[in-house]
């Protein structure tokens, strides 16, 4: 099977188109990776090099030794995608001791993947051993209202998760386990690669200050419904404390709790009480 016509290919292009008219990904902003499985390199192996030089991942991620993943390129922009995926986007591998990787396919006029590789490798390698191996996309991207709150809300974990869910009922239905935050820092290196991979390891949802956001899911459809959401439910806080600073009526904590019951998740009480 040629690369272009394998259904994870499709999935991953529409994605990045999706999120592009979404508004998200301004010029080259944000970017998204897929860990593949191995039926899937198995499909297209035959439209794959090998003889590309290592270059270094610039961290280590031992857990994702051998393992291939598509991602989109350095510069490329998420618009572009759709137009001519071969040039914008690339099939990686990892090397056995998890400290180098090689363009296998893809970024056929030159470059190199996305500049936040670090991050989504090691991402990937926390939520792979946190999920037992369900989890394989991780995304990241620029929504608007998500940013606009790290301006006016405190940095923490609990006051976003619980403004948030507020928002709309489905929300801790979508994120139960909450979003976590990250204090501004350089994007592109290995620290906020590992200021976000901790908080990672317990939530799904990790918020840049004045950045971005961080999902993570088992796949396309999963993880970008959840970044939908989160952002969604940004865009009616910013709404409403537009409209006066102080709520009329809310959620209670209460109704979180009966709402868990039913819908049989469990909402951790530090972000109820």
């Amino acid at each position: 099977m040629k690369v272009l016509e394998a259904s994870f290919v499709q999935g991953f292009i529409r994605m990045c188109d999706d999120g592009f008219n979404q508004n998200w990904h301004e010029r080259n902003g944000g970017n998204l990776s897929y860990r593949v499985r191995e039926e899937e390199i198995e499909s297209v192996k035959e439209e794959l090099a090998w003889d590309n030089p290592w270059q270094p991942i610039g961290t280590s991620v031992p857990g994702l030794a051998g393992e291939y993943f598509l991602v989109t390129g350095s510069g490329k922009y998420f618009r572009n995608v759709i137009l001519d995926p071969a040039a914008n986007i690339c099939i990686v591998e990892v090397d056995r001791a998890g400290e180098n990787y090689r363009i296998c396919w893809g970024l056929v006029n030159g470059g190199r993947p996305t500049s936040e590789l670090p991050s989504h490798l090691m991402n990937h390698e926390v939520k792979k051993q946190a999920s037992g191996g369900r989890h394989r996309v991780i995304y990241h991207a620029h929504p608007a209202n998500i940013i606009a709150l790290t301006f006016v809300l405190p940095l923490e974990d609990k006051v976003f998760t619980r403004e948030l869910w507020e928002m709309a009922t489905e929300c801790p239905v979508v994120f139960p386990d909450g979003v976590g935050v990250v204090g501004w820092m350089v994007p592109g290196g290995r620290d906020i690669a590992a200021a976000t991979s901790r908080l990672m390891k317990k939530y799904d949802v990790a918020i840049w200050a004045h950045h971005g956001c961080f999902c993570s899911g088992e796949d396309f459809d999963l993880t970008f419904g959840l970044m939908h959401t989160v952002e969604k439910s940004a865009e009616i806080l910013v709404k409403v404390l537009s409209i006066r600073p102080d709520k009329l009526q809310t959620i209670s904590p209460q109704n979180f709790r009966d709402l868990a019951v039913d819908f049989h998740v469990t909402l951790p009480e530090e972000f109820l009480s």
